[in-house]
C-alpha cells in the first residue's frame, strides 16, 4: 500500500472522463449505456453494498493511491476549489470474488477533513461508502454519469459520480465500471 502522505506517485488509475448531468444525456453519446451496464450506473444508495450483494466468495477493497493531490481542475471546479489547491485523494479497486469490478476515486477538501470528518483519512481498506452511508450528516447528491475516454476494452468504458454534501461542504466519488462488472 502506498504511503498515506503520497503525492500520487503511481499516477491516478482512472481515465480522462467526459461527464454529463444524466444518464439520458450519456445515452445519447454512447450504446454501451443502454447494455448491461445500465443497471449499475443506476444504483441508487450504497453502491458498495450493491457490490457486495452480487458477491458470491468475498468483497475487498484495494488501496491504489490515497494522500494529499492536487485534484484535476475539472475536479476542482465542480467542488468550488481553487485551482492547485490540495485535497485528499483516495484511489481503490472494488473487488469482488478476487476480480477487480470498480475503480473508485474519492477528492475530499481539505474542510470535509476537519472534526469527524478526520476519520476519512484512515479508511485503510474499509469502503468509503458504508462510512458515507452509515452517517445521516452525510447526504448524496444527483449521479451523473461518464463516458470515459481511452481505447482499451479492459478499461473502464462508463462511471458515476456524485458530490456527497455535509452542510456547506462536498466532496467527490466517482466510481469507473470495469468490464469484469457487467460483462458477466
Amino acid at each position: 500500500m502506498p504511503s498515506k502522505d503520497s503525492d500520487h506517485r503511481n499516477g491516478p488509475i482512472i481515465p480522462p472522463t467526459r461527464w454529463y448531468r444524466s444518464l439520458a444525456a450519456a445515452g445519447l453519446h454512447n450504446p454501451a449505456v443502454h447494455g448491461p451496464a445500465r443497471h449499475w450506473l443506476q444504483v441508487e444508495g450504497s453502491f458498495t453494498r450493491a457490490l457486495q450483494q452480487q458477491c458470491r466468495y468475498r468483497f475487498h477493497v484495494e488501496v491504489c493511491n490515497e494522500g494529499f493531490a492536487v485534484p484535476t481542475l475539472e475536479e476542482a471546479r465542480r467542488l468550488g476549489l481553487a485551482p492547485r489547491q490540495r485535497a485528499w485523494i483516495r484511489e481503490v479497486r472494488l473487488c469482488g470474488d478476487s476480480q477487480p469490478w470498480v475503480l473508485a476515486r474519492t477528492v475530499i477538501p481539505l474542510a470535509c477533513l476537519e472534526g469527524k470528518g478526520r476519520r476519512l483519512r484512515n479508511l485503510g481498506n474499509k469502503p468509503l461508502g458504508a462510512y458515507l452511508f452509515s452517517r445521516p450528516e452525510w447526504l448524496r447528491g444527483p449521479l451523473e454519469t461518464g463516458l470515459c475516454q481511452n481505447t482499451d476494452d479492459q478499461q473502464p468504458q462508463l462511471a458515476r459520480r456524485s458530490l456527497f454534501h455535509r452542510g456547506n461542504e462536498a466532496l467527490m466519488v466517482g466510481e469507473y465500471l470495469l468490464p469484469t462488472l457487467y460483462q458477466r
